[in-house]
């Protein structure tokens, strides 16, 4: 994993829009991750790229924050999916954040995007609660956390 610069920008909008296309449809719109401006957020280091040398398969983008990270975004190119590579970005997030020392990992998704939720808890993740989303209240969000203490056991 490598972080993203901005010459990476365009990788960085295909592989999102490719990866959540399928969740437009479901959703009556693009999820939040399809419409971001991620220039900001790669000048402050927030975007990670699965790079092989040959193919970008993947992203993470995630929030440093003082009591934990939170996930924004996880993304990986359809033609490598199902591969692992989503555990995979998990696990690299988990390990940032016992480098950087904070207690937890959180994330929100969206209530429909059940396959995630699911990916998410077998991986620890724990359901914090529930929300209508701030900028469009007809979808609902589902706020997630994973204590520190899960993740450095299973980082070391």
């Amino acid at each position: 994993m490598r972080p993203a610069t901005v010459n990476d920008l365009p990788i960085v909008r295909d592989i999102t829009a490719a990866a959540y296309a399928p969740y437009t449809d479901l959703l009556g719109g693009p999820p939040l991750p399809v419409t971001e401006d991620y220039v900001p957020r790669i000048a402050r280091n927030e975007v990670w790229l699965r790079d092989d040398g040959e193919v970008i398969s993947a992203l993470a983008v995630f929030e440093r924050h003082e009591d934990h990270l939170l996930i924004f975004s996880l993304a990986v190119a359809p033609s490598c999916q199902r591969q692992g590579l989503g555990m995979e970005l998990l696990r690299f997030v988990d390990a940032q954040a016992v480098q950087q020392g904070v207690p937890e990992v959180r994330l929100y998704t969206n209530a429909r995007m059940e396959r995630n939720i699911a990916l998410y808890r077998a991986y620890g993740f724990q359901e914090t609660g529930r929300r209508q989303h701030p900028y469009r209240p007809a979808w609902m969000l589902v706020d997630m956390a994973k204590p520190a203490e899960r993740m450095a056991a299973e980082v070391n």
